[in-house]
């Protein structure tokens, strides 16, 4: 009986109750062969039932079949045409309740009832579609965990994932769900994180590692610190943004839209018009059967969550309808460099000394003494190695002074450290007698980034850090050219000469260095005055203006960053550069079958206006036509949800052997 209550609250209820109906009174027709004619009404009746089925001045049982059938499929189909009605709104629903309200009217039962049914069958498998095509969200949904084992008093206890509290260490085993966002606080494990970032390889997890909501333990058994629970996780957020994304439209199905409210009027004045020149009411009905316009309604939403969800299936998340048109025009992408086209991890690899009254272990202790107080990524490769080396400063500096694209300038122990590059000298009023800017140019020139250091008014030594290109940053530009991106432009702090060996290790088309944050939103701005549309990859900080003013803006490994996820006109779950491309060219082919849909839509639109005039389209051929008309375009959106993209992750026979391509790092 349950099972029942709920299928006669599905789609399909009223379409297969209707059809079952229509079938009846053709079985009648047949079997009765006119011995069953029952006489049940007035005149008016037994005329239109001559009119419906030529069997005679009787209404027949088969035509009450045929009219019950057109009740029960009409009845919804009135009720909705009505509402929109109060809200001052001519919809669909209103052509469709016209025409089978006259052709009742007239005695045209089987018409009537053909326009209804199958137009309950158009709602039924758009809204099966819709469900469908939003089969990544339900997917997302259906990984949330239940349950969680949790460390409370000494001993293990399993509750539900929404019941664990912030700080408490939740248990991981072999093949459980992680219940909550949170630090590995102890244990090894590799975890399945094909949810988050659509890798479907399992990633190593070891003490200090994150780990996501919705992932699974697929070896070992770890301990987690609960940093995220319910709402605040990271697959919650993407679930949030895919259920907006998915409902957010774009510019051509607003166009649509718009177009619709004024369309669908005029269908009804064309067929009155030609109603009242004809004096043909069956030829007005038909017009207003034909003429509704839902395979062109359905076209955009349809192919906007085939896409959206398609695309978050494969760790790529898009802000709605809108970005996902604007990302399938990109013709600039412009990055940054670190983190981007390099790995973020930079080594100390040089060390030179320029005071003959120095050793190496003085500089690397005044380098890292200075460097004790900075945030910036450069810092963390200088006091690594010093700590290696017994050199570590025992505290922090006094005055710290950062000198945004030239260094930082700190005071230690009484005495005015600097640390960064040539212009910082020139700025502070000191000779470079040492020739420094010479062996940083030569440090440069081999990728790697130099800092000068000098103490007081003299330089001691030039450090040069390195960083490791991206193994996949050279098959991305790669990818991004055969997606139709006309030039990749890299905006980088760093110095020219580290920036162009960078660019020669990726194949990187434009290099613009030495740029303050002002400086990269200058460049985003000059592209797009010269005609591109321009997407921006970076961290989100110092690139924060460009990002802003990008058409696109990509935050890359967002997995865990709230405000990536929330705020990036597209997000990239995953640290994998090649997700970049797959999602241009998943933008492109939704465009495409967009319009696809729309040309499908009014082609048929027109095919039957000219069948009506020409003669033959009847009222319940047309509207056959036009449902077979939206289930094509349904049919063509929902090619999206097949992953034509293949692999994102580069093939081995195409990757370095080695990973020491010229290196770069952050800049200041």
């Amino acid at each position: 009986m349950t099972a029942f209550r709920t299928w006669r609250r599905g789609n399909w209820f009223i379409p297969v109750v209707s059809g079952i109906l229509i079938l009846a009174s053709f079985g009648v027709e047949q079997l009765a062969s006119g011995a069953w004619n029952i006489t049940v009404g007035p005149q008016w009746w037994i005329d239109a039932g001559e009119h419906a089925h030529g069997t005679g001045h009787v209404f027949t049982l088969a035509n009450a079949f045929m009219l019950a059938a057109a009740i029960v499929a009409g009845y919804g189909i009135v009720v909705k045409a009505f509402r929109a009605l109060m809200v001052k709104f001519i919809s669909i629903d209103l052509l469709v309740s016209i025409a089978a309200i006259g052709a009742t009217i007239i005695g045209n039962f089987w018409e009537a009832a053909a326009v209804t049914f199958l137009f309950a069958i158009g709602r039924a498998l758009e809204a099966g579609t819709m469900n469908k095509t939003r089969a990544a969200l339900a997917t997302l949904v259906a990984v949330a965990p239940d349950t969680a084992v949790v460390l409370r008093d000494g001993g293990q206890v399993e509750i539900p994932a929404s019941h664990v509290r912030m700080g408490e260490i939740v248990l991981v085993k072999n093949g459980a769900k992680v219940p909550v966002d949170g630090q590995v606080v102890s244990g090894a494990g590799a975890i399945d994180e094909a949810s988050i970032t659509g890798e479907s390889i399992p990633v190593e997890k070891t003490k200090s590692d994150h780990v996501f909501a919705g992932t699974i333990s697929r070896s070992g058994f770890l301990q987690v610190l609960a940093t995220g629970i319910g709402a605040d996780t990271t697959l919650a957020r993407i679930i949030h943004r895919v259920e907006e994304a998915q409902d957010a439209k774009a510019k051509t199905q607003a166009f649509i839209d718009r177009f619709s409210k004024w369309y669908t009027p005029a269908v009804m004045v064309l067929a009155l018009v030609a109603g009242l020149i004809s004096g043909d009411v069956v030829l007005a009905l038909t017009l207003l059967v034909i003429g509704c316009p839902g395979a062109l309604v359905i076209s955009i939403p349809v192919a906007i969550v085939s896409g959206i969800g398609r695309s978050a299936r494969n760790g790529i998340l898009i802000k709605g309808g809108e970005y996902l048109e604007t990302s399938s025009k990109i013709s600039a992408v412009a990055v940054d460099k670190t983190g981007t086209l390099t790995e973020g991890r930079p080594e100390l690899t040089d060390i030179v000394v320029l005071d003959p009254a120095r050793k190496r272990s003085d500089v690397l202790r005044w380098a890292a003494a200075a460097e004790a107080g900075s945030e910036h990524p450069l810092a963390r490769p200088i006091l690594d190695t010093a700590r290696d080396e017994g050199v570590a400063p025992d505290g922090i500096p006094g005055t710290v002074t950062p000198v945004i694209g030239k260094g930082i300038v700190v005071d230690v122990d009484g005495k005015r450290v600097l640390i960064g590059n040539a212009p910082l000298l020139t700025q502070y009023g000191i000779t470079d007698d040492a020739g420094s800017a010479v062996v940083a140019d030569e440090l440069a020139a081999a990728g790697k980034t130099p800092m000068i250091v000098a103490v007081g008014d003299a330089v001691i030594g030039v450090i040069g850090v390195a960083d490791t290109v991206r193994e996949d940053a050279p098959e991305m530009i790669r990818r991004l050219h055969a997606a139709g991106v006309k030039k990749v432009v890299m905006l980088t702090g760093d110095t020219r000469l580290v920036a162009e060996a960078i660019g020669r290790a990726v194949g990187i088309d434009e290099i613009h260095a030495s740029l303050l944050p002002e400086d990269k939103l200058d460049a985003v701005a000059q592209m797009q005055r010269e005609g591109h549309t321009v997407a921006m990859v970076g961290d989100g900080v110092n690139d924060a203006p460009a990002l802003a003013t990008a058409d696109i803006g990509v935050a890359m490994g967002a997995a865990g960053s709230a405000v990536a996820v929330e705020t990036a006109d597209i997000a990239l779950m995953g640290d994998n550069l090649l997700k970049l491309p797959e999602a241009i060219r998943l933008a492109k082919r939704t465009v495409s079958v967009m319009r696809q849909n729309i040309i499908i839509a009014l082609t048929t639109v027109v095919l039957l206006l000219v069948g009506v005039f020409a003669g033959g389209v009847t009222m319940a051929i047309g509207m056959l036509v036009h449902e077979g008309s939206v289930l094509v375009v349904i049919l063509n959106a929902m090619r999206l949800l097949r992953n034509t993209q293949g692999a994102t992750t580069m093939p081995k026979s195409e990757r370095t052997p080695s990973r020491t391509a010229e290196p770069a790092v952050a800049e200041r």
